[in-house]
């Protein structure tokens, strides 16, 4: 399933407490938390390019399934992380972030958890169900605009 294309913001739960939880600074979320930000993806086959622009703020990462690649966490931190794709599902580890990418038609649902824990793979697909571990959960859904 091809991922490209541009996504905009329609809906976010947790936005807030989940980037107090990261360290984003009070302003800074304040700015954010209205914006509906933009999100464009280049795929060509296993290599991605992923630009966010929320307002002035751009964060680019590009990336090849199942290699190490440097990406920037939100908090503007560089970390060094392997993203993987299964199916429709693009999942990545960004030191004490767990993000899954879901791709389902014009839709894209992507869900981040915080946890000061070591979670496993189990748990992270658990993730609409009830979670016990102590997490912040951030879910945002964008839609497919061009």
């Amino acid at each position: 399933m091809a991922f490209s294309g541009k996504y905009q913001l329609e809906s976010q739960e947790n936005f807030e407490p989940f980037m107090k939880a990261i360290g984003l600074p009070d302003d800074l979320i304040e700015k954010g938390k209205d914006i509906k930000s933009i999100t464009e993806i280049e795929q060509n086959g296993d290599d991605f390019k992923v630009t966010v622009t929320t307002g002035p703020k751009v964060l680019v990462n590009s990336f090849t399934i199942g290699k190490e690649a440097e990406l920037e966490t939100l908090t503007g931190e560089k970390v060094k992380s392997v993203v993987q794709l299964n199916g429709n599902t693009l999942s990545v580890s960004l030191k004490g972030i767990e993000s899954i990418t879901v791709l389902s038609g014009d839709t894209i649902t992507n869900v981040m958890l915080f946890c000061n824990s070591l979670l496993t793979l189990f748990v992270i697909f658990l993730l609409f169900q009830t979670l016990t571990v102590g997490g912040i959960v951030y879910k945002r859904i964008s839609k497919r605009v061009s």
